[in-house]
Order: C-alpha cells, then structure tokens, then sequence
C-alpha cells in the first residue's frame, strides 16, 4: 500500500496548529508556573494592607559617615526604618550597627559578603545567611528574620535558603537609585511620583551616599503630606497565611 504524502501547505498549516495549541498552554497557565509545572518563588515586594503606610529601608553595604544624621532626620519625621545589614559591615562598622538598633530601627540581614548569590548553590546561600545572622546575634542579641539578596538577586534556590532559616525574603517596589548618585531634587521627584507608591509600598535606600540624607528629609516630608505614615517592615508584613500576587504583593488569606 502506497503511503499518501502531507503536502507542503498541509504540513505548514498543520504546524501552526501545534504552534497555537502550545502557546494556548501556555499562557492558560498561572504567571508563577512554568510549562512542566515548576513554580516560581517570589519575594515580597509590597504589602496589601487598609493602612496608609510605607516602609522605608536602607542597605548597609559601604561606609557609615552618614549614621547620625540618617538617625536625626528618622526621629525628625517620626520614621522607624528598616536598615539591611551586611555581615562584614557590622564587624567594620559595630558602632553605626548600634547606633542604628538603639534608635529603634528594624536590623534585617543583607548576607555576610554582599555575594552575587544567584550563581551560590544552596549550602551557600544558607552560609551567608547564616554568619550574618551570627554577626548580628553576637553584636546586639537579636534573632533576624527579614533577608534582602545583596543587589536584589534571588532565584528559587536563594529563596529556599532564606526560607529554611525562617527568613522572609524583601525586596522593593519603590527604588530611589540613590546608588546612581542622582540630585537631591531628582531623587525626591522619582520616589514622590513613582507609579508604585501606593499603601505598603516598601522603598529602598542606600546609606553612606551623600545626597540621600539631602532627599531623605525632602521625601519623607512630602510623604507626610500626602498622608502616608512610616512602619518597619517587621511591622508591615504579614506572619499569618499569605499569598503573593504576580507583582509579589503580599496579601494575607483571609482577606
């Protein structure tokens, strides 16, 4: 029996429908799966809450000329901040670590090298978690839990290291670029009109930069002005169930 041959067009149109059939998976499937189903883990970036709140953060990386009048301009405006800490940074800078803690700050962990660990294996990632945490408990006594990949970098295996030290991992929704060296007046445009400010936004900041105590003052008044208050962000998370939505906004299930 001789075997019919597909035509050309047939076969064309019949790879199109294929075609078609797998993008229609595909995009049939929640945003944090993949095709074969491995979910992707998310860290929080904003938080839902009624309250007209924002969480202000600052990574601790680099110098600490900057601690006093960081904490003068907080207290001025009523602001409990949330610093992320490097663990080399206390050994260097334990006053400034102090300073910050006894002012009433949230002390979160930003690892213990400031590592790009995307590219660290598991064991990895939970050892530089780990010996900044130790750092921290040694110097003020404290039990963290709040992780902030150093440069924002995270994949599953970073988040699953956090999570097996009991740590939630944070990130932000409203970046100042502070670390770009912009103008005061710059800095406090972007952070004043960012599209996603909103209730529970969580915004970073760097320390030890010279013009970010400048916009600091400036953002938080015109904060105030729109009526936001300030929360930690030990404050602004939920300890209950949760769940993230695309955008990793945190919200709590039983709303």
């Amino acid at each position: 029996m001789t075997k019919k041959k597909i035509s050309p067009l047939r076969a064309t149109k019949i790879l199109v429908i294929v075609a078609l059939g797998l993008l229609a998976l595909v995009f049939s499937l929640p945003v944090a799966q993949t095709v074969f189903g491995a979910e992707k883990m998310l860290p929080i970036y904003s938080v839902e809450t009624p309250e007209k709140v924002v969480a202000i953060t600052f990574d601790a990386a680099w110098g600490a000329e900057d601690t006093d009048i960081l904490i003068e301009i907080l207290a001025e405006y009523d602001c409990r901040a949330t610093f992320f800490i490097c663990g080399y940074w206390v050994t260097k800078y334990p006053y400034a670590e102090k300073k910050f803690h006894e002012a009433g700050h949230d002390i979160a962990n930003h690892g213990d090298k400031h590592a790009h660990v995307a590219s660290l294996n598991f064991q990895q990632n939970v050892e530089e978690i780990a010996a900044a945490h130790t750092r921290v408990l040694g110097l003020l006594g404290i039990e963290m839990d709040l992780y902030r990949p150093p440069y924002g970098e995270y994949n599953n295996t970073v988040l699953e290291a956090a999570k097996s030290l009991n740590y939630h991992t944070i990130q932000w929704d409203v970046d100042s670029l502070d670390w770009k060296r912009p103008t005061p007046e710059a800095m406090t445009e972007r952070v004043i009109n960012h599209k996603s400010l909103q209730n529970g936004s969580i915004l970073l900041f760097h320390n030890d930069i010279p013009e970010t105590p400048i916009a600091l003052r400036k953002i938080l008044a015109e904060l105030k002005n729109k009526g936001y208050g300030f929360v930690s962000v030990s404050e602004l998370i939920h300890r209950g169930e949760y769940k993230l939505d695309h955008a990793g906004r945190q919200i709590p299930l039983s709303q």
